[in-house]
């Protein structure tokens, strides 16, 4: 790698790391150009040479934690992952790889979760492991797709919720049980609606 290669990889990484440090103490509109800069010891030039503004940072780093996650997913399915053939478990075993990920970054993950921010980063997160099941059920006519609109903030409301949950009570119990405690639910609430008399 070349010098100035690492030159913009350490500039972007102290950058990241000065915005997140002030997300744990306010929120991002509280937030200006010369904070980041005095918390990396850059000057605003060389912040606006890689970053629009502070909202243009957060989403590169957003980025980067979901293209990690990915990355990780990847890796773990490559390496060939146990399961008994179900979607039930094959499901399982997506989202507690995704805890997997959320607990070795949980610093990060805790404060990109925080309820203070708004849904975005948390609806990507669950496109990751649920949208193939949302529109299953749009598909097969269990919900229509106003419906699917509520079901889906439901659904996103309750991971995240749970998630929170988990981290801020220090990752207590286990990825897998966290997991199979809510594909459960979500796969509960998805047959109990295909039972479900229509009105």
């Amino acid at each position: 790698m070349k010098k100035d290669d690492r030159r913009v990889k350490y500039t972007k990484m102290v950058l990241r790391d000065s915005l997140v440090k002030l997300l744990s103490e306010k929120e991002i509109a509280r937030i200006s150009i010369k904070e980041i800069c005095e918390g990396a010891d850059v000057n605003r030039a060389t912040f606006y040479a890689h970053y629009a503004d502070q909202y243009d940072l957060l989403e590169k780093i957003e980025n980067e934690l979901l293209d990690n996650i990915r990355s990780y997913l990847t890796v773990h399915e490559q390496n060939g992952v146990p399961n008994n053939g179900t979607e039930w478990s094959t499901t399982v075993d997506m989202v507690a790889k995704i805890f997997d990920y959320l607990r070795e970054n949980a610093p990060l993950c805790k404060l990109m979760l925080n309820d203070k921010r708004n849904l975005n980063f948390q609806k990507r997160i669950m496109t990751l492991v649920y949208d193939p099941y949302f529109l299953r059920l749009a598909d097969n006519g269990t919900y229509t797709k106003e419906e699917m609109e509520y079901v889906y903030s439901f659904t996103l409301t309750g991971f995240v919720g749970a998630v929170q949950t988990w981290l801020d009570n220090g990752m207590a119990q286990s990825s897998r049980t966290l997991a199979e405690l809510l594909v459960r639910l979500f796969f509960r609430v998805a047959d109990n609606a295909q039972a479900a008399p229509r009105s």
